[in-house]
């Protein structure tokens, strides 16, 4: 019997969460949650996301391309956003986003030489401009770009030895540019804002080979190599 009441009391609750939600968000006319939050200056949050990092290969010659496998990488961090005007913010968001991608050479025949493991731990620093529409009841979309600039700790600039020795290096500071856009969600206590966003880098990430060593297969035929990712974070007001 008391099982059943306490299954009851936790339906009717449910519900009528889920019931005041659904007005709040999706009514004709709902309840406006935060209404004054949006006219604060300055305001801080934090953010848990997911990643996918790829490399963008420019080569001096035409071959066949270095074929990259991509993991799924986490993110951290927290946001402080500074309106400017009405519909215009300045957001600081520096986080830590952890990846790994695997190079493969295809032209390699020996699997200590085709596979490289190139794991990676940023430090992020983007400064973004967020640019917001006009609110509707509780939802508020918005534009998000700027620039960033990303610390590796998994750096192995510093190392004397390279591919040859089965190293393969990477810069320890990189520089990109980021386009995305999310959604601002007004809950009665919080703001959620789901968003995804792309990094697209603009420094050459590469360390070649030592030239002591000879021609490299790995890293001779490479112009460039820049980072770029897809990010999707959940932000928290």
């Amino acid at each position: 019997m008391k099982k059943t009441v306490v299954l009851i009391l936790l339906v009717l609750t449910t519900t009528q969460g889920y019931s005041q939600f659904a007005k709040s968000m999706f009514s004709k006319d709902p309840i406006i949650n935060l209404e004054n939050w949006q006219k604060q200056r300055l305001y801080f949050g934090y953010y848990l996301g997911f990643n996918s990092f790829d490399f963008k290969f420019d080569y001096k010659n035409p071959a066949q391309d270095i074929q990259v496998k991509k993991t799924t990488g986490f993110n951290v961090g927290v946001v402080a956003d500074l309106r400017l005007q009405e519909y215009i913010n300045l957001r600081f968001e520096p986080g830590l986003y952890y990846t790994k991608r695997d190079l493969y050479y295809p032209n390699l025949a020996l699997e200590k030489d085709y596979l490289r493991e190139v794991n990676s731990t940023y430090i992020h620093f983007p400064l973004l401009l967020k640019f917001s529409s006009l609110r509707t009841g509780n939802i508020r979309p918005y534009l998000v770009g700027g620039m960033s600039t990303t610390l590796n700790l998994s750096s192995n600039s510093k190392s004397k030895d390279d591919n040859f020795e089965g190293k393969f290096r990477v810069k320890q500071w990189t520089a990109a540019y980021e386009l995305g856009f999310g959604i601002d969600i007004f809950s009665e206590y919080f703001i959620f804002s789901p968003s995804i966003r792309g990094m697209f880098g603009i420094t050459d990430e590469l360390i070649r080979d030592n030239p002591a060593n000879g021609p490299s297969p790995w890293t001779g035929n490479i112009d460039s190599m820049k980072s770029r990712a897809i990010l999707i974070n959940f932000t928290f007001h």
